[in-house]
């Protein structure tokens, strides 16, 4: 027998074909079906006799069901694959919980309203006629949901890069307002420096007109004195310099006023096409936003006391008719210990068929009434928890990791207003205590039980 490591997954098509001349699989498995094989042959593994376990598994049958199907899940699923004994083992547990199901794929017929998942499961284990097309069906019908949400994924991103880009083009627009406020004021400058540059040409000028008049003068006096000659030459001189000194002072004046405008420019041309680059790049990206619209849907540390009457208080917690005068009264949150609920019920299914046992019945429950329903269970024995779909009425949360499922239903208490009428499902005393100090009305999980079962 082979090991984990060199095993053909499940529904993996093979180089020769499965034994009985079936048709293997053209393509392996669905990720959550086979999770759910595995978890089945993991549960039966549990109960077979020494000399029933297949050799590659005996080392890890003493292992707690989760941990098995988490350590050995591959040696487990290629068992399933090449031994027809131990997965006809597995498959009469499967019949034997759901014998509805095994018996109409047996005659042909999917239950139109079971977990695909399950029925995939099943077939795969019982193999009736047809079983391939069924898995095939149902790997197709997993990957359209797929689809969808990535498709919802994508749109939601894409709402979220829109309101980012109006948010930054915002932004630019108010950097080039305020860069056009600075141009602005850099203008009103330079408008500065040309009248300064015009006073100091009326200056030169009239230097200019003061020279040449100082040079007629000393002209004129040259006959009188040679010192006069010599005071007015140096003078001119004096005056040419500062003339001089003046025309550069102007050429430089007219130069920083030209470099300062090419600057300007050159500065608000990189600007826009920096806006122009932004924008683009931002219509490429891809981003994923949530929201939370329910209480429950965040839950935090803070505490609140409740002061409103705790709801149903006119009944006692036996009365048949409690669930029912629960479910009518406005704005109720029913809130489910889900473990303490299935085991009450139905304990003898594996873990993943009793959540989705209690899930679909309190799906029912919670379409007929609009009541809001959340079902908690702890999450220390599921390693990914699994995610609903968006239509999906009930709330499915499990605890995290190093809280239990108590405690989170006991945050969940303190997290509502006061005066919402809420009740908690659970036949625990501690949470019954906890909740109730809380303002929370309680009802026995066996209340809970008859109420869906009951037509209608």
């Amino acid at each position: 027998m082979s090991s984990g490591s060199d095993a053909t997954p499940p529904g993996e098509a093979t180089a020769e074909p499965p034994e009985g001349g079936e048709e293997p699989l053209r393509r392996p498995l669905p990720e959550a079906v086979r999770a759910r094989v595995i978890d089945y042959g993991s549960d039966v593994l549990g109960g077979l006799r020494v000399t029933d376990l297949p050799p590659a598994l005996r080392r890890v049958a003493r292992f707690e069901p989760r941990r098995r199907a988490r350590l050995a899940g591959p040696q487990i699923a290629a068992q399933l694959e090449t031994d027809p004994g131990f997965r006809a083992r597995v498959a009469e547990r499967v019949e034997q919980v759901w014998p509805e199901l095994a018996e109409g794929m047996r005659n042909g017929v999917v239950p139109p309203a079971a977990d695909p998942i399950a029925v995939a499961a099943a077939g795969y284990l019982i193999r009736p006629p047809g079983w391939q097309e069924i898995v095939e069906r149902i790997h197709d019908e997993l990957d359209r949901r797929d689809e969808v949400k990535e498709a919802d994924e994508a749109a939601e991103a894409i709402a979220d890069l829109r309101r980012r880009l109006d948010e930054a083009v915002t932004g630019h627009r108010e950097e080039v307002l305020r860069l056009r406020g600075e141009l602005r004021e850099q203008r009103g400058t330079i408008a500065d420096l040309r009248r300064k540059i015009h006073s100091e040409r009326q200056r030169a000028k009239e230097a200019v007109q003061g020279a040449e008049q100082a040079i007629a003068e000393a002209a004129d006096r040259t006959a009188t004195t040679t010192s006069q000659v010599s005071s007015v030459e140096a003078e001119n001189r004096r005056l040419r310099n500062r003339l001089a000194a003046a025309e550069a002072q102007v050429e430089n004046a007219r130069r920083a006023a030209r470099a300062g405008r090419s600057v300007e420019e050159a500065r608000v041309r990189v600007l826009l096409d920096v806006l122009l680059d932004a924008s683009h790049g931002l219509r490429r990206e891809l981003a994923l936003p949530t929201s939370i619209e329910s209480p429950a849907d965040l839950v935090t540390d803070a505490r609140s006391t409740r002061a409103a009457g705790t709801p149903g208080g006119g009944l006692p917690d036996d009365d048949p008719g409690l669930v029912d005068q629960l479910l009518v009264l406005p704005r109720i949150h029913i809130l489910v210990d889900g473990y303490n609920v299935t085991k009450t019920g139905y304990g003898t299914l594996p873990l993943a068929d009793q959540r989705g046992r209690l899930l679909a019945s309190l799906e029912g429950l919670a379409s007929r009434t609009k009541a809001e329903i959340t079902c908690v269970f702890d999450g220390a024995d599921v390693d990914t928890p699994p995610v609903l779909a968006a239509t999906r009425r009930v709330r499915l949360l499990f605890s995290d990791p190093g809280e239990t499922a108590d405690e989170l239903i006991v945050r969940l208490v303190r997290a509502e207003p006061q005066g919402r009428p809420l009740a908690v499902v659970t036949s625990d005393k501690e949470i019954i205590a906890a909740v109730r100090r809380e303002g929370a009305r309680t009802v026995a999980s066996a209340l809970l039980l008859r109420r869906l079962e009951a037509p209608g």
